[in-house]
């Protein structure tokens, strides 16, 4: 069997996306947008986008922003920094902007999940990253009435 023009070129975007998604992944630090990004490789931003959303659920700003959360959390429970230098650790240059998209993901502000970091005090981070992954509101909505 040999390949349809259409699949080989499907197969030839995944492999571009996963470009996208461990740069993204890497450099989460890093001011990136999709410009940027779809440049790389070869992509139009708008085809980008929707290619990234079909195979990932997300576009690729949510999937960065929850990398840089997700991140963000690590450093919180440590502990060691204030809210504003974890903002700037992770790449994002406005503590609003951080603040309102952490409460958003997380439920809680991160001033707020940094004082009550202590709860996973102890625990092996590979184990507190799973537990306290972030969810988007509308995840959590969808996996409430998924257990009901």
């Amino acid at each position: 069997m040999t390949a349809t023009p259409a699949s080989t070129r499907r197969l030839r975007d995944l492999a571009l996306l996963r470009r996208v998604r461990d740069r993204i992944d890497r450099e989460y630090a890093q001011p990136l947008d999709v410009e940027g990004l779809a440049r790389r490789v070869n992509m139009s931003a708008g085809h980008l986008s929707r290619q990234f959303r079909a195979a990932y659920g997300e576009s690729p700003y949510s999937y960065l922003m929850t990398r840089r959360i997700e991140r963000a959390m690590a450093l919180l429970r440590r502990g060691d920094l204030s809210v504003t230098e974890v903002c700037f650790a992770v790449g994002c240059s406005s503590l609003g902007t951080f603040s309102t998209r952490f409460t958003e993901l997380v439920g809680v502000p991160p001033s707020v999940y940094r004082r009550d970091a202590q709860v996973t005090a102890g625990i092996p981070s590979c184990v507190a990253k799973q537990v306290t992954r972030p969810i988007r509101n509308r995840e959590a909505a969808g996996d409430t009435r998924e257990l009901a």
